[in-house]
């Protein structure tokens, strides 16, 4: 690469549309010129600890995210270098054995809950995007998302809800709204939005 890559960071609440608007990204700036890092893959693993107990763990705060391995991915891709990303299994809480090749691009999109509560990862973005939604549309996604994908039950979702994910959300992900380029409401069907950013991304790349 001729240039230094551009980080853009796509944050959010739990199921406002964050991938959503990075799939967006994707396919109209091209997936063959962006690094797509999702913060989700660097959840710790707790394969140490016995299943009820990872359970009750709290996964919507900060310190359940390996920031330091994700640091220093992004600087090697920054420097040109390809990383291998953890694969997280979200019905286990655990890493999976198969990480994902991730090879250096023009751009580095990384999307995630709680990019924007980390200082050392909002230094390294040159735009940052926060997806907004309503909590009751959040919710309802939420609840069909983990059902559907991560294999946990309508009772589990509610309980992680009311215990952790709405205490950790207006602790730790609204307030970093402040933080934004640029609010997104209504996520990826926002498509002037969506527009516009991809018009910024290929401005600078154009550079």
């Amino acid at each position: 690469m001729s240039q230094v890559p551009i980080i853009i960071g796509v944050a959010g609440g739990s199921a406002s549309g964050k991938t959503t608007v990075s799939q967006a990204i994707l396919q109209q700036v091209g997936a063959e010129r962006i690094a797509y890092i999702p913060h989700d893959c660097y959840y710790r693993d707790l394969s140490h600890l016995p299943f009820e107990q990872r359970t009750q763990l709290n996964v919507d705060h900060p310190d359940a995210l390996d920031n330091e391995l994700l640091v220093k991915h992004l600087d090697a891709l920054v420097a040109g270098q390809a990383v291998e990303v953890p694969t997280y299994d979200f019905a286990t809480y655990t890493r999976l054995p198969t990480p994902l090749h991730v090879a250096p691009r023009p751009v580095i999109l990384l999307e995630g809950i709680l990019i924007f509560a980390e200082p050392v990862l909002r230094r390294r973005m040159q735009i940052k995007l926060f997806v907004d939604a309503d909590a009751d549309l959040r919710f309802i996604r939420r609840l069909r998302r983990d059902i559907g994908e991560r294999g946990r039950s309508v009772d589990t979702v509610i309980e992680q809800y009311l215990k952790t994910v709405r205490i950790m959300h207006l602790e730790f992900v609204e307030p970093t709204k402040r933080y934004a380029d640029l609010i997104i409401p209504e996520g990826g069907s926002n498509a002037i939005a969506i527009d516009l950013v991809v018009a910024r991304i290929e401005a600078a790349l154009n550079h």
